[in-house]
């Protein structure tokens, strides 16, 4: 079974009504994705795209009880509030598309989500897929091919780049999270991937990483110290950046060394991960891998 959505997957979305919303839900639903319900408040009893809306969660809960996965599209000033009553109502799995939250929200939403043992994907993020399973984010499905690389992203676009240079490569993708470009995520890329390391499903997993954070370096340490053992292939973006200079998202900016671009690519390089020069490397650096 893919890992975090699948066949079973039942969505509720937040903020269905807004343009975005509107829009990506009918583009999830079009892939395939099970979308019970609708939120926004004050708009209940209406409809979207045959899905119908609720004032609240709880309401959602009660008509759609087997919903476990919400996906928010709330405007940046009111997403703190409603990721908080998805946490409350007991929604396992949250993806959190919106961007600009303030970083004092974000640290708050992540810390109560991991004390309730609820899992937020974003905020800033693509969302997450399992090709012809199910799409639970804004991503270009055609792009994602069924197979058995593991994508774990920072940026959403170099993920839909990779996975459809993995699939020109002749193989597929089993999940594809998208962690986020913001410098405080839920699931970040060190989790994900001990995630995809666990899955049956999963033979290999990509790593696509970016200047800013020591993510790519913990994978690192892990696949030294053995905790990931599936053969892992690294891109890090952000080559040329300025230190001190953000680039892109907001999580992309360098401080000194650590974080940097020669930090990610020596501590990968040591713990004996290739890494591609390009996006376009990588599934040729895949192929050698799986065939050897």
């Amino acid at each position: 079974m893919a890992v975090l959505v699948n066949e079973e997957t039942r969505v509720l979305v937040q903020g269905i009504t807004g343009r975005q919303g509107s829009f990506h839900t009918k583009l999830m639903l079009d892939y395939g994705t099970k979308i019970l319900a609708g939120v926004v408040p004050g708009k209940g009893g209406g409809e979207v795209h045959g899905v119908p809306v609720y004032d609240t969660v709880s309401e959602a809960l009660e008509a759609h009880p087997e919903i476990n996965t919400s996906i928010v599209f709330v405007p940046a000033r009111y997403a703190f509030n409603a990721v908080l009553e998805s946490i409350e109502n007991g929604i396992p799995l949250i993806v959190v598309i919106t961007e600009n939250i303030p970083e004092l929200h974000s640290l708050k939403m992540i810390a109560y989500a991991n004390y309730r043992g609820v899992k937020i994907i974003g905020p800033n993020t693509p969302g997450i897929i399992s090709p012809g399973k199910s799409k639970v984010g804004i991503m270009p499905g055609q792009y994602f091919k069924e197979g058995r690389i593991g994508i774990v992203a920072r940026s959403g676009t170099l993920m839909y780049e990779v996975a459809w240079n993995i699939a020109k490569a002749g193989l597929g993708v089993s999940t594809a999270i998208g962690a986020g470009g913001d410098p405080i995520v839920g699931l970040n890329l060190p989790e994900a991937a001990v995630i995809l390391d666990k899955d049956e499903e999963t033979g290999a997993i990509v790593i696509v990483g970016e200047i800013g954070t020591s993510d790519e370096e913990k994978i690192a340490e892990l696949k030294r110290e053995g905790r990931i053992k599936k053969p892992v292939v690294a891109y890090v973006a952000g080559r040329s950046a300025p230190k001190g200079k953000k680039m892109g998202h907001a999580g992309a900016i360098v401080y000194g060394e650590a974080g940097s671009y020669e930090s990610k690519i020596c501590a990968l390089k040591n713990a004996e991960i290739p890494v591609a020069e390009t996006p376009w490397d990588i599934g040729k650096i895949l192929k050698r891998i799986l065939r050897d």
